[in-house]
């Protein structure tokens, strides 16, 4: 009798989980639903949205490809540093990170390359490099030159922080960029 009712215990226990899940999974799919909403009708909106999937906790892989066309409708270089991060960070997102490292590169400002060069794994240092020298900014140039100086290799800071964790490449383009 006690392993009949505690069988009946575990059935119970394992549909109230399976319930939760369902309704996470429900509230995601909602969630999803109305950031890409956001994304498809409000310019400008990529870091909204990108706030709004933080505090839901993820969201579906239309939503990321959603936010990723607005960024790049908007040419928004914040909104691209953001989920460049992001993607980096979360390597099966169905996103192009390339494509969104490219338009910081040439299209945002001085801090937000430094930012990419600190901040990924693996930045293309020289491409961030050309662009920083090319405008003429000796405050941001002498930011770049101090980081280079002690990590010469452009490690983003989570490398030097992380215990034997892989790095990912993510190159600008299909030509070679070497160090």
């Amino acid at each position: 009798m006690n392993t009949q009712a505690y069988d009946q215990q575990q059935a119970q226990k394992e549909a109230d989980e399976q319930a939760l899940i369902e309704t996470r999974r429900e509230r995601l799919k909602n969630e999803s639903l109305r950031i890409i909403e956001i994304a498809d009708n409000e310019a400008n909106s990529a870091l909204k949205c990108i706030h709004q999937l933080s505090v839901a906790g993820g969201a579906t892989e239309a939503t990321y490809i959603a936010i990723e066309q607005r960024i790049v409708a908007d040419q928004d270089a914040a909104g691209a540093y953001h989920l460049a991060l992001l993607a980096q960070s979360t390597p099966d997102l169905p996103i192009d990170a390339r494509q969104l490292i490219e338009l910081v590169v040439n299209k945002g400002d001085n801090q937000q390359r430094l930012a990419l060069l600190k901040n990924l794994p693996l930045p293309p240092v020289d491409i961030i490099k050309e662009q920083i020298l090319a405008t003429n900014d000796g405050e941001a140039i002498g930011l770049m030159n101090a980081y280079l100086q002690i990590n010469p290799e452009g490690y983003g800071s989570h490398h030097m922080l992380s215990s034997g964790q892989s790095d990912q490449i993510v190159p600008l383009s299909s030509g070679n960029h070497s160090n």
